[in-house]
């Protein structure tokens, strides 16, 4: 028997890459006028912070932009796409 051939183009395109969140630009942040930083995925807030950990927050991503500030942002929302959010949320009542 002879081994299989595979004819493949050499221009090929690679295979797409899945984007991730930090990729995506998917989140973003406000600040209001009392200092309260709402962050959101999507357009859909996560997150609201106040006091020393906005102001912190706001320290940490002032200088940042880009996939650097998205990290940081992920980051302090933490993995909140795990499934778990409706549990969570009936076990609060």
């Amino acid at each position: 028997m002879e081994p299989e051939t595979v004819d493949e183009e050499p221009n090929e395109e690679p295979a797409p890459r899945k984007l991730n969140a930090v990729e995506a630009e998917a989140f973003d942040y406000s600040v209001s006028k009392a200092g309260k930083v709402f962050i959101s995925w999507y357009g859909k807030q996560v997150m609201i912070l106040s006091g020393p950990k906005a102001q912190r927050f706001l320290a940490n991503i002032a200088e940042l932009e880009g996939e650097a500030a998205q990290l940081v942002m992920a980051k302090i929302t933490g993995n909140f796409k795990r499934g778990n959010e409706r549990l969570a949320k009936q076990q609060s009542r």
